[in-house]
């Protein structure tokens, strides 16, 4: 669990990113992410927890029929996010929370989706765990991501980048997080790279018990 020190400096780079974040994030998207959103949302079904649900990017291409809750950890995303679904007429329990220590019980949602946010929360196995510990037996992990390249020279350039990144806002780039996933329990189900192996989808299911 990073320390409260972490977590404040954390919620203060989001806060002040969040009136241009969408059309920070519209270039890349188009260029490197097509596609990735509604590749998780598509999958997302019954009780459905976005963690890091950001400015709500993600919510109109969730299916009509799941139930949504999303956690946010910055405020002034939060409120992008709050207005988006208002505006988009989708019903939606958007919370301020944290990764690290989801305000959920155990077994609570039937899929938990995050997206390219993973890589931003400063203790990504133990979000992970908390992600496992909130989902039922059998749900659904979705998670898409930017990762380590499989291209040597780009790996070298996304780790030059984590120079600046990790220390601004904590951001990396050179997570791999399929073993993340793997080792917190989860079984895979899907999972894919993309445009030199940076972008990674993955769906996973948390075992059922027994």
């Amino acid at each position: 669990m990073p320390p409260p020190t972490t977590i404040a400096k954390s919620r203060r780079v989001w806060d002040r990113q969040a009136a241009r974040y969408d059309r920070g994030m519209r270039y890349v998207e188009a260029r490197l992410l097509a596609g990735g959103r509604e590749w998780v949302a598509s999958r997302a079904t019954g009780r459905v927890l976005e963690v890091a649900v950001g400015t709500g990017l993600t919510l109109r291409h969730y299916p009509a029929d799941i139930q949504l809750t999303g956690i946010e950890l910055a405020p002034a995303m939060l409120d992008i996010a709050r207005r988006r679904a208002t505006a988009l007429g989708r019903p939606a329990d958007l919370r301020e929370g944290d990764a690290h220590a989801l305000s959920f019980p155990d077994e609570s949602f039937d899929t938990v989706t995050c997206v390219l946010s993973l890589c931003a929360i400063a203790d990504s196995a133990t979000a992970l765990t908390e992600m496992r510990r909130v989902l039922r037996p059998g749900g659904r992990l979705l998670l898409l991501d930017h990762v380590a390249s499989t291209s040597r020279a780009l790996h070298l350039l996304q780790w030059l980048v984590e120079r600046v990144t990790l220390p601004l806002q904590g951001e990396r780039f050179t997570q791999r997080t399929l073993p993340l996933v793997r080792a917190t329990g989860f079984d895979i189900i899907e999972q894919e790279r993309l445009k030199a192996g940076v972008v990674q989808r993955i769906h996973a299911r948390k075992a059922p018990s027994g």
